[in-house]
């Protein structure tokens, strides 16, 4: 097996099913049953994502892993995905804001992916990339409405930019199994995306009427396992019943 595509192929899965479990907490919460319905559809998609991955990384273990033993039986320090993607709701437009710094991202990384040498991980960035370029769009225009908006809406919305934006440069700062790939054409060099990201994203935060803040610390760590405790409370609720009874099924 080679380690270092089976732990970038978790590291893609553990991105898209954390930001996705988040994103299931809003069902039936949500502002209005249109966005409720929007949000847990986004929430399905990234879920489903996940689930590719996750059956392509079983497959390399030859150890009769499989998708549900990869997310629910795995700890905290074994997951791989960045420490925004973990981070709780907050409020409407903290989530909103999470989604759209985030599914930028994706977008130009399943951009590139499509041409990876792998063929599983060109195959599923390629499925996966016409469902991000709706969240892109559905987060953007909410972006704008709320801090275009009201004052009330405009606060939250800089006050989200603010807390969220020290999380964003670990997306563009390679760990080991990306870097080792690259050479092999399998993954990229994720640092290539920060301008274009950079700049999707200015355009819409002036949009927004919003300030562009600076960097004040960096965090980083979760392609390595580094967590915060918010992981590991999510997991203790996601992995509850396939941990109380293991390969139940229904």
């Amino acid at each position: 097996m080679n380690n270092q595509l089976f732990n970038y192929t978790l590291h893609l899965a553990d991105n898209s099913l954390i930001m996705g479990h988040r994103l299931s907490e809003w069902s039936a919460h949500a502002p209005t049953l249109e966005q409720d319905i929007a949000l847990s559809n986004i929430a399905l998609d990234l879920i489903g994502q996940s689930r590719n991955f996750y059956q392509y990384a079983a497959l390399m273990t030859g150890n009769g892993a499989t998708e549900d033993t990869l997310a629910y039986m795995r700890d905290a320090d074994e997951f791989k995905n960045i420490l925004m993607t973990e981070l709780p709701n907050g409020d409407w437009a903290y989530t909103v804001l999470k989604l759209y710094l985030f599914s930028s991202y994706q977008y130009l990384l399943y951009e590139q992916l499509i041409n990876s040498k792998d063929e599983q991980i060109a195959a599923i960035a390629e499925k996966s990339l016409k469902e991000v370029t709706y969240h892109v769009r559905w987060s953007s225009e909410w972006v704008i409405r709320l801090g275009d908006g009201t004052e009330e809406s405009h606060k939250r919305m800089e006050k989200a930019v603010n807390e969220l934006w020290d999380y964003t440069m670990e997306m563009f700062e390679s760990a080991g199994f990306e870097t080792d790939l690259i050479k092999d054409g399998i993954s990229i060099n994720v640092s290539e995306l920060q301008t274009a990201w950079s700049e999707k994203i200015k355009a819409v935060l002036t949009e927004a009427t919003l300030s562009i803040p600076s960097y004040h610390v960096k965090h980083t760590g979760g392609k390595e396992g580094k967590h915060t405790k918010k992981l590991v409370d999510l997991l203790k609720e996601m992995q509850h019943l396939q941990r109380t009874y293991p390969g139940c099924e229904w």
